[in-house]
């Protein structure tokens, strides 16, 4: 077999293998909300969900990175790092976290993927991006997305399955705002600091946050195996497992492909929620999802 034949086929495998890493990411990120909602059933709280969710997987990440022998930062780096994490990703999570108590997971879910419009937004006033017509046209088409995918949850049966709705609204677009910024901080550090030591860092600060405000506060731990098993499941599958399936198929098809294959993340939330959770999506929510990932797709392949 000529050589030229046997490097495409090895490419298209190459490409397949990055898609399935891709999806299966997505599947266990998709997974995150579904299993937080069981957690909080079990008893457990938002803050020591947590500090059990970053613990577990800092623990993980840096056996991994200790077996692959990555460098860790050091010095202003290690500090960035560390304050991005604690900071960012840990305000990200704890929004997140609290809009699932709040509102349904579905929807939580879609309002979260407005961060890639945003990001598009700080980019270009911190960054100097260019804000260009495809970019503008996104953001727009982004936010009459989360305008179909909110209103009919607030105006229609929705408040009475969630009184606090509109603060669960709040939290996730908070969410989605704080992790835009988190991405825009990161940029630069990611030129310097390899993913997999980035990642660990930035999962342990969060855990140290988390730790410190459990220990203020005491901590509400699950009361079932059940409960245990869905924080397990949250730092093992939705952190560890997501974070390294992501970076693996990164490195196979490149950031714009990986980019746009996550926006499917949001579609499993929504499957598991009405199959395990039996919540409901209306159709306008559905047509306000898709305008929302139509969005992320138009910037991806910007």
């Amino acid at each position: 077999m000529p050589a030229s034949r046997c490097d495409a086929q090895g490419q298209r495998g190459g490409r397949a293998l990055g898609i399935a890493y891709i999806v299966a990411s997505a599947l266990a990120f998709g997974a995150l909300a579904i299993l937080a909602r069981v957690a909080y059933a079990d008893g457990v709280d938002t803050v020591t969900l947590l500090a059990l969710r970053f613990t577990f997987a800092a623990i993980c990440l840096a056996f991994i990175a200790r077996a692959r022998h990555v460098t860790l930062p050091r010095g202003r780096d290690l500090a960035s790092v560390a304050v991005l994490g604690g900071a960012g990703y840990g305000g990200q999570a704890a929004t997140f976290f609290t809009a699932l108590t709040l509102a349904p997971a579905g929807l939580v879910a879609l309002l979260l993927y407005l961060h890639p419009a945003l990001v598009a937004v700080l980019a270009t006033v911190f960054l100097h991006e260019r804000m260009s017509a495809v970019k503008l046209a996104a953001l727009l088409v982004a936010l009459a997305g989360m305008a179909l995918t909110v209103a009919p949850a607030v105006m229609g049966s929705g408040t009475s399955v969630f009184p606090r709705l509109p603060l669960g609204i709040a939290f996730g677009v908070a969410a989605a705002a704080i992790y835009a910024v988190y991405i825009v901080a990161g940029t630069r550090l990611t030129e310097r600091v390899a993913p997999l030591a980035l990642s660990t860092i930035v999962v342990a600060s969060a855990a140290v946050v988390f730790i410190v405000a459990v220990a203020i506060n005491g901590p509400l731990l699950p009361r079932s195996a059940v409960g245990w098993a869905a924080a397990g499941g949250i730092a093992l599958v939705s952190t560890v497992a997501a974070i390294t399936l992501f970076f693996a198929g990164l490195a196979l098809i490149g950031p714009t492909q990986a980019s746009t294959l996550s926006t499917i993340e949001p579609v499993f939330t929504i499957l598991l929620a009405s199959l395990l959770l039996g919540e409901r999506i209306e159709v306008i929510q559905v047509v306000g999802g898709a305008l929302i990932l139509g969005a992320v797709v138009m910037l991806a392949r910007a």
